[in-house]
């Protein structure tokens, strides 16, 4: 069972039909006893990183999380739900994030003269052999986003890049932790692609 968290941030019902539709057997909770016994988590977001992390908070669902992880169990962040990992998001302030992995959430700077959000369809290009990402290098896939996730290990931990002004981290890959900044819900074939290859872990 997938576990998909609803936590109040999340494009829910776009990420269960995705994954129904690629065969995965989805539940959509906030119960902290129903993502212990999932048999893979994913933690989507649309929204402020702050009100992502206070809904969290107040849901009990950050130890969830973590342990979770903890546990080896494939997980899978995508937009805000990939931006929560980091230790911090400079959105409205600086705020504290899960701390799963080390880095840092920045804004694009508006002396890139480019609009903000990105927003709409752009390339990804892949860095290692990441698994789920295997076959995309080139596809285009779906943003929306006014920050981005800078990892300390970005080398470690970035399964691809996208160009939008800054070449920015748009996947992580770390053991079984996999997350997309793009809406693989949005990005069609190609994002289908992606969450079966997650379903199939």
């Amino acid at each position: 069972m997938i576990a998909i968290l609803d936590y109040d941030m999340g494009n829910l019902r776009s990420v269960s039909k995705a994954l129904e539709h690629v065969d995965g057997q989805c539940q959509v909770t906030r119960d902290p006893k129903a993502v212990a016994k999932a048999d893979k988590l994913v933690l989507p977001g649309v929204g402020a990183f702050k009100d992502c992390m206070e809904n969290l908070r107040s849901y009990g669902l950050i130890e969830p999380i973590r342990e979770f992880i903890a546990s080896g169990r494939p997980f899978l962040g995508i937009c805000l739900g990939m931006q929560l990992l980091m230790d911090e998001s400079e959105e409205g302030g600086k705020h504290a994030g899960l701390g799963i992995i080390p880095g840092k959430v920045l804004r694009f700077s508006p002396q890139l003269g480019l609009k903000v959000p990105h927003m709409g369809w752009n390339q990804v290009n892949l860095s290692g052999q990441p698994r789920l990402l295997k076959g995309m290098e080139g596809e285009f896939v779906y943003f929306v986003h006014s920050y981005y996730v800078a990892p300390e290990q970005t080398k470690k931990v970035t399964a691809a890049t996208t160009e939008y002004g800054v070449n920015f981290t748009s996947s992580l890959e770390s053991d079984n932790i996999f997350a997309t900044q793009f809406h693989p819900e949005k990005s069609q074939k190609v994002g289908l692609g992606l969450l079966k290859r997650f379903v199939k872990l």
